[in-house]
């Protein structure tokens, strides 16, 4: 009976890992603690979802779908499907969520159907992929286009990818707007939201599943938690999305403050879009799980102004040590070698024009080395003078342990940075230009970061491209540790258009026990 019994548990555990999207959301540390007899398997199926883009009548979004090369086929031998389907919207009265908050005129304002799901006009998917190795893309210029939710399966879900990039050529919201899909999840934070006058911020919550989600929203500054309970008990129904104004959620007008997006029942996608009246507007994506360090890479070097915006959410305090990862090694900015965080609390610098020309990466790193305390943190980055100015931002980002995909990359204007935020451990990755949506061959280049510093590069472009084509990204064996991001770069004009897309690990892979492994001698 435990033979049968432990034989069945190995079955189970192995199943669970590579069938459903919970595989996709767990944490990767590597194989360097996996346990023995454990595969590492190509996860089965993933979800992605993709917020409303605009409202603007004069934005257009581009949406570019990928899945890289390399998974084995099923079973069944099928080789799966990817695709989004437009998501139902939740019109409100001003951004809250259920009919809270003041009534307004800009995006997610309501008439009479305060609080009901407008079904979307079309239900025809988006991007379906076909095959992995080649992108797929579709373009909208409609001020009312959805969320969008979806699922890959089979070879197409390990490091399925999404990106979503809308170009707005004038309003408060003009600039270059981009992101990588989401993937949901129960939990996010977003240092550096603003609840200022002259910022609109809406986090786009949008759920994948058939059953509801119900969310709380906590907002922090410098002082804490911010006064309002407008953001408790959000309902996020099926297949839908809920755009809330985050000014909607105090009466505390706070120029830098810090978002926690907890979904207490279900799951959802969570992205926050902000508009500045002078600085145009971007995605905000949500920073990686707080740890005791954070890396954000990818300032461009040509950057008038860094803010640094930083939390430490846990019951700790933390001091941190403030470097930036340059291409010759790591530097103490001038008058900030440690940060102090106080729990609960939000803190913001401003860095000013910290590379001064020169590309670099932040990294923050206890200032003892035994601390524990975890941190969350994101950057705020603008380009240009005066009028024309454009900003971007840059959360704390994952290591990239296997691979990490950035699509939507065309024959010029995307910049790839690679940083190795540790010395003595250099990183070698590979970097592979796939095959453009309409033609073209892929090309691989191989890139060596020195321990400490950091290596801004334009990337390989498939040969004979047309169209779009996507970049991987994946660390040789014995690498050392190295995080990436990918800068796109789409002048309007005299505007320095811009966006920042983190890379960090695509979790297509898990390690789960064999499956047909016998475990009865540990029980007999």
């Amino acid at each position: 009976m435990k033979r049968t019994m432990m034989s069945l548990i190995g079955v189970a555990v192995a199943l669970a890992a590579v069938t459903g999207v919970a595989a996709v959301a767990a944490p990767d540390t590597g194989d360097r603690d996996a346990p023995r007899g454990s595969s590492r398997l190509p996860v089965q199926r993933s979800a992605l979802l993709c917020p409303a883009p605009t409202s603007s009548e004069v934005g257009e979004t581009a949406y570019t779908a990928f899945a890289p090369k390399g998974a084995a086929a099923g079973a069944d031998g099928k080789k799966g499907t990817a695709e989004l389907r437009p998501a139902g919207t939740v019109r409100d009265a001003g951004g809250g969520a259920g009919g809270k908050g003041k009534k307004g005129k800009d995006k997610g304002a309501a008439d009479s159907a305060a609080g009901q799901t407008v079904a979307p006009r079309d239900t025809k998917p988006v991007v379906p992929l076909q095959e992995a190795g080649k992108p797929v893309t579709a373009t909208t210029d409609s001020p009312d286009a959805p969320a969008l939710v979806g699922a890959a399966d089979g070879t197409l879900a390990p490091g399925w990818t999404v990106q979503q990039t809308t170009s707005v050529a004038a309003g408060a919201g003009r600039g270059l707007l981009g992101l990588s899909c989401t993937t949901p999840d129960t939990t996010f934070w977003f240092p550096g939201v603003s609840t200022a006058t002259d910022r609109q911020d809406y986090v786009h919550l949008t759920n994948p599943d058939a059953t509801p989600a119900v969310v709380d929203l906590e907002l922090r500054g410098k002082d804490g938690s911010l006064a309002g309970s407008a953001g408790e008990d959000i309902s996020v129904p099926p297949h839908a999305t809920v755009p809330v104004l985050l000014s909607t959620l105090t009466s505390s007008p706070t120029t830098n403050a810090s978002l926690h997006v907890v979904a207490r029942e279900g799951r959802v996608g969570a992205a926050v879009q902000a508009s500045d009246s002078k600085l145009g507007s971007d995605w905000l994506p949500p920073a990686a799980d707080p740890s005791s360090s954070v890396v954000l890479p990818g300032i461009p070097k040509d950057a008038t102004s860094v803010r640094l915006v930083a939390l430490a959410p846990g019951e700790s305090d933390a001091d941190l040590k403030v470097q930036l990862a340059t291409p010759t090694g790591l530097i103490t900015p001038a008058g900030l070698e440690t940060l102090h965080l106080k729990s609960g609390m939000t803190t913001a610098v401003d860095l000013k024009d910290l590379t001064k020309g020169e590309a670099g990466s932040l990294v923050l790193t206890p200032s003892d080395k035994d601390a524990k305390a975890p941190v969350t943190a994101a950057l705020r980055v603008t380009r240009g003078k005066g009028a024309k100015q454009e900003m971007a931002f840059i959360p704390a980002t994952r290591p990239v342990e296997k691979r990490a995909t950035a699509a939507d990359n065309r024959d010029r204007g995307s910049t790839l940075s690679l940083v190795a935020p540790e010395k003595g451990k250099d990183a070698k990755v590979k970097v592979t230009a796939s095959a453009g949506s309409g033609g073209g061959t892929p090309v691989t280049k191989t890139y060596t970061v020195k321990g400490g510093t950091s290596l801004d590069a334009e990337p390989p472009r498939p040969s004979g491209l047309k169209g779009t084509y996507a970049l991987t990204v994946e660390p040789e064996p014995g690498s050392g540790p190295v995080y990436a991001a990918r800068m796109l770069a789409r002048p309007q004009g005299g505007l320095p258009a811009f966006t920042v897309q983190p890379l960090p690990d695509d979790r297509g892979s898990v390690l789960v026990p064999t499956a047909g492994q016998d475990l009865s001698v540990l029980t007999n």
